[in-house]
């Protein structure tokens, strides 16, 4: 009967050792999107990079974290159970004196089964003044910290999507610029050459037209690797293949737009995650702060073990009740409490100075937005008077009052106005994209 209560209860012990915890399995990766044979809107664009970037994932992986340490803060308030199994076997002499009063030596041998102990033991925090309740709160708010940078990265990730989109149609704008332009030198080159067979212009007229052309080609070359450049930076964004042939639609257009400035303003310090984080981490160390100076307190706990000792597994169990006070350490706690109240003002000195950076973020994008709209306006005004400048160009040149060098200026300066307007129109673009981050805006 005894042995078979001693396997029972080493079973018991045991199992108290293996049980496994549950074990945290990360989701599958998201399938991959379908974009070959797609024209994607900018929308379509940011949700498929929101899906599928691993940057979000780390973060929310790091939020899972965030939220198991405050499991680890709470544990110690909740009661702790373990087990307890331990037998000795021990041998050795003794030195003893006998009633005739000669020394003799005895030998003692203790068995397993001798010194045998079984246990349950169960201990629960009764009271510790706020320490851990103050160092759970402090987890809490770090796990919320995570969670607002879970936000923050989807917003950085908007907008690297949003410049890599534009920079993209800009790319596309720049081409047909480029093509046009080559169009215009070309017919050029065919009408210089005319002049020059029925010996109405010089040969010096041909090559300049000729230069054009290598140039225009040349410019146009460097459009279509600047595009290549463009999609795979935006592959890169939404997190898919960089081979892929990623087709946009094309926004690049002026919306006129007026500015709020107060209610921008009031709306980002209540969306910017970077503003709730630094929030968060003063409550954070605040509670740090009330943790470490309640160290200076004691902890009261109690304490029960029932088990069996000995081969016959004897009945044996207690009860405790201990007040522990660290009255003295070498000044550690008064250290790490003031270290604590250093973390805390300077976590509130962070979030006025956080505040600060975001106005500024804020009125900076504010200017972008309103200069690219001012040179948009030029630019157009700009690009109407360099092609009636290219128009009677080409029309003194075609009717032989005009030279060749006033009309490969006026065609390079139409160029140019054209590339000045596609400019502005993708700056304008970007320009409201950081608005809308600076805002706290996806």
């Amino acid at each position: 009967m005894a042995p078979s209560r001693v396997i029972v209860l080493v079973v018991l012990a045991a199992s108290l050792f293996s049980i496994d915890a549950p074990r945290a399995q990360a989701p599958p990766p998201p399938p991959a999107p379908q974009v070959a044979g797609r024209v994607l809107t900018l929308e379509e664009c940011i949700a498929i990079a929101l899906d599928a970037q691993p940057r979000i994932q780390a973060t929310l992986a790091d939020y899972a974290a965030a939220r198991y340490r405050v499991n680890q803060a709470m544990a110690p308030l909740l009661p702790q159970l373990s087990g307890l199994v331990s037998a000795t076997r021990s041998q050795g002499t003794t030195i003893t004196t006998n009633a005739a009063g000669s020394t003799i030596q005895v030998a003692q041998s203790r068995q397993l089964g001798d010194t045998f102990l079984a246990q349950v033991q169960l201990s629960q925090l009764l009271f510790d003044f706020g320490k851990n309740l103050a160092a759970t709160e402090a987890a809490r708010k770090l796990a919320e910290v995570a969670v607002e940078d879970v936000e923050l990265q989807r917003q950085l990730i908007s907008l690297t999507v949003k410049e890599a989109y534009t920079n993209t149609l800009f790319s596309q704008r720049l081409i047909r610029v480029q093509d046009q332009a080559q169009e215009r030198a070309e017919l050029n080159l065919r009408s210089a050459k005319g002049f020059f067979e029925v010996g109405t212009r010089p040969k010096s007229d041909v090559a300049r037209a000729e230069v054009d052309v290598a140039n225009a080609k040349l410019d146009l070359i460097r459009a279509k690797n600047a595009l290549r450049t463009a999609i795979v930076a935006l592959n890169i964004a939404m997190a898919i293949n960089v081979d892929t042939p990623t087709q946009i639609v094309d926004n690049l257009v002026y919306e006129p737009l007026t500015l709020d400035r107060q209610q921008l303003r009031s709306d980002s310090l209540r969306q910017r995650p970077e503003y709730r984080q630094a929030k968060l981490r003063a409550a954070a160390a605040e509670a740090t702060e009330r943790q470490t100076f309640r160290n200076f307190f004691p902890d009261i706990s109690g304490s029960g073990a029932y088990g069996g000792t000995q081969s016959q597994l004897n009945e044996s169990w207690s009860l405790g009740l201990t007040l522990s006070w660290s009255l003295f350490d070498g000044g550690g706690r008064i250290a790490r409490y003031q270290e604590a109240k250093a973390n805390l003002e300077g976590a509130r000195a962070r979030v006025k100075s956080t505040e600060l950076d975001i106005v500024q973020n804020v009125e900076q994008a504010e200017i972008s937005v309103e200069e690219a709209q001012e040179r948009i306006l030029a630019a157009q005004a700009l690009v109407a008077s360099a092609q009636e400048n290219f128009r009677l160009a080409q029309g003194r040149f075609d009717a032989g009052v005009g030279t060749i060098l006033e009309l490969t200026d006026a065609q390079l300066a139409l160029t140019q106005a054209q590339n000045t307007e596609s400019q502005a129109l993708a700056d304008y673009r970007i320009a409201l994209a950081r608005l809308d981050r600076a805002v706290g805006r996806r």
